[in-house]
Protein backbone atom coordinates (compact mmCIF):
# COMPACT_ATOMS: atom_id res chain seq x y z
CA UNK A 1 0.00 0.00 0.00
CA UNK A 2 1.58 3.14 -0.95
CA UNK A 3 1.34 6.59 1.02
CA UNK A 4 -0.56 7.90 -2.10
CA UNK A 5 -3.19 5.48 -2.19
CA UNK A 6 -3.36 5.67 1.68
CA UNK A 7 -3.18 9.45 1.67
CA UNK A 8 -6.06 9.59 -1.38
CA UNK A 9 -8.96 7.11 0.98
CA UNK A 10 -8.28 9.25 3.58
CA UNK A 11 -9.73 11.92 1.41
CA UNK A 12 -12.30 9.95 0.31
CA UNK A 13 -13.50 8.45 3.89
CA UNK A 14 -13.60 12.73 5.01
CA UNK A 15 -15.38 13.88 1.53
CA UNK A 16 -17.92 10.66 2.12
CA UNK A 17 -18.74 12.49 5.80
CA UNK A 18 -18.94 15.90 4.70
CA UNK A 19 -21.22 14.53 2.01
CA UNK A 20 -23.58 13.44 5.29
CA UNK A 21 -23.00 10.03 5.48
CA UNK A 22 -22.79 8.43 8.75
CA UNK A 23 -20.39 5.40 7.86
CA UNK A 24 -17.76 4.40 5.88
CA UNK A 25 -15.96 1.98 4.96
CA UNK A 26 -13.81 0.56 1.89
CA UNK A 27 -13.59 -2.76 0.52
CA UNK A 28 -12.61 -5.10 -3.01
CA UNK A 29 -14.40 -4.80 -6.11
CA UNK A 30 -14.24 -8.76 -6.22
CA UNK A 31 -17.33 -11.29 -6.47
CA UNK A 32 -19.25 -11.51 -3.85
CA UNK A 33 -18.96 -14.39 -1.10
CA UNK A 34 -22.37 -14.67 -1.20
CA UNK A 35 -22.50 -15.25 -4.56
CA UNK A 36 -23.25 -18.99 -4.47
CA UNK A 37 -25.68 -18.41 -2.07
CA UNK A 38 -27.44 -16.21 -3.87
CA UNK A 39 -28.17 -18.59 -7.44
CA UNK A 40 -28.96 -21.08 -4.98
CA UNK A 41 -31.99 -18.36 -3.40
CA UNK A 42 -33.08 -17.60 -7.49
CA UNK A 43 -32.87 -21.08 -8.58
CA UNK A 44 -35.57 -21.95 -5.33
CA UNK A 45 -37.52 -19.38 -6.34
CA UNK A 46 -37.52 -17.63 -3.07
CA UNK A 47 -37.86 -14.32 -5.40
CA UNK A 48 -40.80 -14.26 -5.83
CA UNK A 49 -42.11 -12.09 -8.93
CA UNK A 50 -38.69 -10.06 -8.81
CA UNK A 51 -37.90 -11.17 -12.26
CA UNK A 52 -35.08 -8.24 -12.68
CA UNK A 53 -32.94 -10.10 -10.46
CA UNK A 54 -32.85 -13.02 -12.68
CA UNK A 55 -32.22 -10.65 -15.61
CA UNK A 56 -29.43 -9.56 -13.87
CA UNK A 57 -27.93 -12.69 -12.32
CA UNK A 58 -24.92 -12.85 -13.76
CA UNK A 59 -24.23 -8.96 -13.65
CA UNK A 60 -24.10 -9.19 -10.02
CA UNK A 61 -22.03 -11.98 -9.71
CA UNK A 62 -18.91 -9.21 -10.46
CA UNK A 63 -18.88 -5.92 -9.96
CA UNK A 64 -16.20 -5.53 -12.39
CA UNK A 65 -19.33 -6.11 -15.19
CA UNK A 66 -20.73 -2.86 -13.85
CA UNK A 67 -17.74 -1.26 -14.03
CA UNK A 68 -14.78 -2.70 -15.65
CA UNK A 69 -11.02 -2.20 -14.58
CA UNK A 70 -12.98 -1.55 -10.85
CA UNK A 71 -10.84 -2.47 -8.21
CA UNK A 72 -11.93 -0.92 -5.19
CA UNK A 73 -15.63 -0.30 -3.37
CA UNK A 74 -16.60 2.44 -1.63
CA UNK A 75 -19.32 1.27 1.00
CA UNK A 76 -21.35 4.04 2.91
CA UNK A 77 -24.30 4.37 5.23
CA UNK A 78 -27.01 6.56 5.72
CA UNK A 79 -29.29 6.09 8.68
CA UNK A 80 -33.04 6.55 8.43
CA UNK A 81 -34.79 5.68 11.49
CA UNK A 82 -36.91 8.76 12.87
CA UNK A 83 -35.74 10.07 16.40
CA UNK A 84 -38.95 9.04 17.66
CA UNK A 85 -41.45 6.11 16.68
CA UNK A 86 -44.84 6.85 16.84
CA UNK A 87 -47.30 4.57 16.45
CA UNK A 88 -50.67 5.15 14.55
CA UNK A 89 -53.84 3.10 14.69
CA UNK A 90 -54.13 4.62 11.32
CA UNK A 91 -51.51 1.83 9.33
CA UNK A 92 -47.94 1.46 9.30
CA UNK A 93 -45.09 2.02 6.94
CA UNK A 94 -41.66 0.98 6.94
CA UNK A 95 -39.51 3.58 9.12
CA UNK A 96 -37.08 3.80 5.63
CA UNK A 97 -40.27 5.02 3.66
CA UNK A 98 -41.75 8.00 5.44
CA UNK A 99 -39.48 10.71 4.25
CA UNK A 100 -38.61 11.85 1.00
CA UNK A 101 -37.26 8.59 -1.85
CA UNK A 102 -33.87 7.77 -0.32
CA UNK A 103 -33.09 7.20 -4.14
CA UNK A 104 -33.63 11.36 -4.69
CA UNK A 105 -31.58 11.84 -1.49
CA UNK A 106 -28.62 9.70 -1.94
CA UNK A 107 -27.60 9.40 -5.52
CA UNK A 108 -26.57 12.89 -5.80
CA UNK A 109 -24.36 12.96 -3.11
CA UNK A 110 -22.92 9.35 -4.44
CA UNK A 111 -22.55 11.24 -7.98
CA UNK A 112 -20.51 13.97 -6.41
CA UNK A 113 -18.33 11.40 -4.30
CA UNK A 114 -17.89 9.23 -7.99
CA UNK A 115 -16.72 12.52 -9.11
CA UNK A 116 -14.47 13.42 -6.68
CA UNK A 117 -12.49 10.25 -6.13
CA UNK A 118 -11.93 10.68 -10.18
CA UNK A 119 -10.68 14.00 -10.17
CA UNK A 120 -8.23 13.25 -6.81
CA UNK A 121 -7.36 10.04 -8.19
CA UNK A 122 -6.22 11.41 -11.43
CA UNK A 123 -6.57 10.99 -14.97
CA UNK A 124 -7.67 7.94 -16.17
CA UNK A 125 -9.96 6.89 -12.81
CA UNK A 126 -12.88 6.10 -13.45
CA UNK A 127 -16.16 5.53 -10.93
CA UNK A 128 -19.94 4.91 -10.71
CA UNK A 129 -22.43 5.07 -7.78
CA UNK A 130 -25.12 2.51 -7.11
CA UNK A 131 -28.22 2.57 -4.79
CA UNK A 132 -30.56 -0.54 -5.32
CA UNK A 133 -31.25 0.01 -8.85
CA UNK A 134 -28.00 -1.03 -10.34
CA UNK A 135 -26.72 -4.82 -10.92
CA UNK A 136 -24.65 -5.09 -7.72
CA UNK A 137 -25.47 -6.82 -4.73
CA UNK A 138 -24.75 -3.66 -2.36
CA UNK A 139 -25.29 -5.58 0.85
CA UNK A 140 -22.38 -8.08 -0.02
CA UNK A 141 -19.89 -6.01 -1.32
CA UNK A 142 -20.69 -3.42 1.78
CA UNK A 143 -20.34 -6.46 4.27
CA UNK A 144 -16.85 -7.50 2.02
CA UNK A 145 -15.73 -3.77 3.20
CA UNK A 146 -16.77 -4.13 6.79
CA UNK A 147 -19.97 -1.86 6.80
CA UNK A 148 -21.21 -4.27 8.91
CA UNK A 149 -22.43 -8.07 8.79
CA UNK A 150 -25.38 -9.71 7.34
CA UNK A 151 -27.81 -10.88 10.07
CA UNK A 152 -29.54 -13.71 10.26
CA UNK A 153 -33.05 -11.64 9.22
CA UNK A 154 -30.32 -10.75 5.73
CA UNK A 155 -30.12 -7.28 6.80
CA UNK A 156 -26.33 -5.79 7.18
CA UNK A 157 -26.17 -4.95 11.03
CA UNK A 158 -23.79 -2.72 12.07
CA UNK A 159 -22.51 -2.57 16.41
CA UNK A 160 -23.03 1.15 16.36
CA UNK A 161 -25.64 2.03 14.04
CA UNK A 162 -27.87 -1.25 13.99
CA UNK A 163 -29.71 -2.01 10.69
CA UNK A 164 -32.07 1.07 10.08
CA UNK A 165 -29.73 2.57 7.33
CA UNK A 166 -29.32 2.85 3.33
CA UNK A 167 -26.23 1.36 1.85
CA UNK A 168 -24.59 3.18 -0.74
CA UNK A 169 -22.12 2.03 -3.31
CA UNK A 170 -19.20 3.51 -5.39
CA UNK A 171 -16.93 1.45 -7.62
CA UNK A 172 -13.91 2.77 -8.50
CA UNK A 173 -10.87 1.63 -11.22
CA UNK A 174 -8.72 3.47 -8.02
CA UNK A 175 -7.02 1.79 -5.69
CA UNK A 176 -7.94 2.29 -1.76
CA UNK A 177 -6.80 0.89 0.97
CA UNK A 178 -9.38 -1.68 2.29
CA UNK A 179 -10.81 -2.39 6.24
CA UNK A 180 -11.65 -5.51 7.84
CA UNK A 181 -14.57 -7.44 7.69
CA UNK A 182 -16.89 -7.14 10.64
CA UNK A 183 -17.29 -10.76 12.16
CA UNK A 184 -20.94 -11.73 12.67
CA UNK A 185 -22.66 -10.95 16.32
CA UNK A 186 -25.74 -13.30 15.87
CA UNK A 187 -24.58 -15.71 17.99
CA UNK A 188 -27.65 -18.18 19.18
CA UNK A 189 -30.11 -15.02 18.90
CA UNK A 190 -33.25 -16.38 16.42
CA UNK A 191 -35.57 -13.14 17.49
CA UNK A 192 -35.95 -12.12 13.84
CA UNK A 193 -36.64 -15.47 13.02
CA UNK A 194 -39.18 -16.21 15.02
CA UNK A 195 -40.73 -12.77 15.68
CA UNK A 196 -41.95 -12.90 11.69
CA UNK A 197 -45.97 -12.98 11.26
CA UNK A 198 -46.35 -14.63 7.50
CA UNK A 199 -42.88 -17.20 8.25
CA UNK A 200 -41.30 -16.41 5.72
CA UNK A 201 -37.95 -17.58 7.27
CA UNK A 202 -36.72 -20.57 5.44
CA UNK A 203 -34.19 -20.32 8.27
CA UNK A 204 -31.33 -18.13 9.12
CA UNK A 205 -29.91 -15.84 6.22
CA UNK A 206 -32.47 -17.18 4.26
CA UNK A 207 -35.89 -15.36 3.47
CA UNK A 208 -38.61 -16.82 0.68
CA UNK A 209 -39.90 -13.08 -0.61
CA UNK A 210 -43.66 -14.85 -1.70
CA UNK A 211 -44.35 -14.34 1.98
CA UNK A 212 -42.15 -11.42 2.99
CA UNK A 213 -44.56 -8.67 4.31
CA UNK A 214 -42.44 -6.27 2.54
CA UNK A 215 -41.85 -7.88 -0.86
CA UNK A 216 -45.95 -8.48 -0.68
CA UNK A 217 -47.30 -4.98 0.51
CA UNK A 218 -44.72 -3.17 -2.13
CA UNK A 219 -43.32 -5.64 -5.09
CA UNK A 220 -45.72 -8.68 -5.37
CA UNK A 221 -48.64 -7.00 -8.06
CA UNK A 222 -52.13 -8.66 -8.29
CA UNK A 223 -53.69 -10.32 -5.22
CA UNK A 224 -52.45 -11.54 -1.89
CA UNK A 225 -52.87 -15.20 -1.19
CA UNK A 226 -56.31 -15.02 1.50
CA UNK A 227 -54.04 -17.31 3.90
CA UNK A 228 -50.84 -14.27 4.29
CA UNK A 229 -53.60 -11.35 4.75
CA UNK A 230 -53.91 -11.79 8.93
CA UNK A 231 -50.30 -12.03 8.97
CA UNK A 232 -49.72 -8.46 7.20
CA UNK A 233 -51.72 -6.57 10.44
CA UNK A 234 -51.73 -3.25 10.08
CA UNK A 235 -48.73 -2.49 7.52
CA UNK A 236 -49.89 -0.72 4.55
CA UNK A 237 -46.41 -0.68 3.45
CA UNK A 238 -43.20 -2.62 3.84
CA UNK A 239 -42.51 -4.13 7.43
CA UNK A 240 -40.00 -3.36 10.12
CA UNK A 241 -40.71 -6.14 12.33
CA UNK A 242 -37.47 -8.51 11.93
CA UNK A 243 -35.65 -5.16 12.88
CA UNK A 244 -37.32 -4.32 15.60
CA UNK A 245 -36.92 -7.32 17.48
CA UNK A 246 -33.09 -7.06 16.82
CA UNK A 247 -30.70 -6.58 20.12
CA UNK A 248 -28.61 -4.65 17.84
CA UNK A 249 -31.80 -2.15 17.51
CA UNK A 250 -32.04 -1.55 20.90
CA UNK A 251 -29.88 1.49 20.98
CA UNK A 252 -29.96 2.71 17.10
CA UNK A 253 -29.42 5.87 16.19
CA UNK A 254 -31.98 8.22 14.18
CA UNK A 255 -31.58 9.92 11.13
CA UNK A 256 -29.54 13.09 10.97
CA UNK A 257 -30.75 14.13 7.54
CA UNK A 258 -34.12 15.90 7.99
CA UNK A 259 -35.20 15.25 4.55
CA UNK A 260 -35.54 11.70 6.08
CA UNK A 261 -37.79 13.14 9.13
CA UNK A 262 -41.58 10.80 8.47
CA UNK A 263 -44.74 12.28 7.95
CA UNK A 264 -47.96 10.57 9.50
CA UNK A 265 -48.80 7.90 7.76
CA UNK A 266 -52.13 8.14 5.91
CA UNK A 267 -55.19 6.49 6.75
CA UNK A 268 -56.23 3.35 5.28
CA UNK A 269 -59.60 4.84 4.31
CA UNK A 270 -58.01 7.86 2.79
CA UNK A 271 -55.70 5.27 0.36
CA UNK A 272 -58.62 3.05 -0.83
CA UNK A 273 -60.48 6.46 -1.86
CA UNK A 274 -57.19 7.59 -3.35
CA UNK A 275 -57.62 8.33 -7.53
CA UNK A 276 -54.37 8.33 -10.11
CA UNK A 277 -53.82 12.35 -9.97
CA UNK A 278 -54.05 12.49 -6.06
CA UNK A 279 -51.80 9.12 -5.55
CA UNK A 280 -49.05 10.74 -7.69
CA UNK A 281 -49.19 14.29 -6.15
CA UNK A 282 -48.66 12.69 -2.83
CA UNK A 283 -46.53 10.03 -3.11
CA UNK A 284 -44.18 10.49 -6.32
CA UNK A 285 -41.42 11.64 -4.19
CA UNK A 286 -41.63 8.91 -1.43
CA UNK A 287 -40.82 5.42 -1.11
CA UNK A 288 -44.67 4.64 -1.57
CA UNK A 289 -44.88 5.34 -5.23
CA UNK A 290 -42.95 2.27 -6.02
CA UNK A 291 -46.26 -0.04 -4.51
CA UNK A 292 -48.25 2.07 -7.26
CA UNK A 293 -51.74 3.00 -6.14
CA UNK A 294 -53.04 -0.53 -7.16
CA UNK A 295 -51.23 -2.15 -4.44
CA UNK A 296 -51.64 0.99 -1.70
CA UNK A 297 -55.38 0.41 -2.33
CA UNK A 298 -55.29 -3.26 -1.83
CA UNK A 299 -53.01 -3.38 1.21
CA UNK A 300 -55.23 -0.67 2.53
CA UNK A 301 -58.53 -2.76 2.56
CA UNK A 302 -56.19 -5.67 3.78
CA UNK A 303 -55.67 -3.50 6.68
CA UNK A 304 -58.78 -2.22 7.48
CA UNK A 305 -60.10 -5.70 7.61
CA UNK A 306 -57.39 -6.66 9.83
CA UNK A 307 -58.24 -3.79 11.88
CA UNK A 308 -61.78 -5.03 11.92
CA UNK A 309 -62.75 -1.48 11.55
CA UNK A 310 -66.63 -1.16 10.54
CA UNK A 311 -66.29 2.27 9.95
CA UNK A 312 -64.63 1.38 6.96
CA UNK A 313 -67.45 -0.60 5.63
CA UNK A 314 -69.03 2.18 2.84
CA UNK A 315 -65.36 2.87 1.49
CA UNK A 316 -64.71 -1.42 1.36
CA UNK A 317 -67.86 -1.92 -0.48
CA UNK A 318 -67.68 0.87 -3.55
CA UNK A 319 -63.42 -0.78 -3.18
CA UNK A 320 -65.59 -4.34 -4.07
CA UNK A 321 -67.04 -3.34 -7.14
CA UNK A 322 -63.78 -1.62 -8.36
CA UNK A 323 -62.30 -2.16 -11.69
CA UNK A 324 -58.64 -3.44 -10.22
CA UNK A 325 -59.60 -6.90 -9.44
CA UNK A 326 -57.10 -6.98 -6.74
CA UNK A 327 -58.17 -4.11 -4.99
CA UNK A 328 -61.55 -5.46 -4.96
CA UNK A 329 -60.56 -9.41 -4.15
CA UNK A 330 -59.04 -7.37 -0.88
CA UNK A 331 -62.19 -5.49 -0.56
CA UNK A 332 -64.67 -8.15 -0.50
CA UNK A 333 -61.95 -10.33 1.88
CA UNK A 334 -62.27 -7.29 4.49
CA UNK A 335 -66.06 -6.96 4.23
CA UNK A 336 -66.30 -10.71 5.10
CA UNK A 337 -63.88 -9.86 8.03
CA UNK A 338 -66.25 -7.20 8.95
CA UNK A 339 -69.05 -9.47 9.33
CA UNK A 340 -70.69 -10.20 13.10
Amino acid sequence: MTLTTLALTAAVRERARDLGFDRVAVGPAAPPVHGAAFERWLDAGYAGDMAYLERTRHERLDPTRLLPGARSVLAVAMLYAPADRVESPRGRIARYAGGRDYHDVMRPRLNTLARFIEGTAGSGTRSRAAVDTSAVLERDLAAAAGLGWIGKNTNLIDPDLGSYFFIGIVLTTAELESDATQPDRCGTCRACLDACPTQAFVGPWTLDARRCISYLTIEHRGSIAAELRPGIGDWLFGCDICQEVCPWNRKAPSASDPSLTPSDPPPAAMLLRLDEEEFRSRFRSTALSRAKRSGLRRNAAIVLGNAGDRSARLDLLQAAADADPAVADAAAWALEKLQP
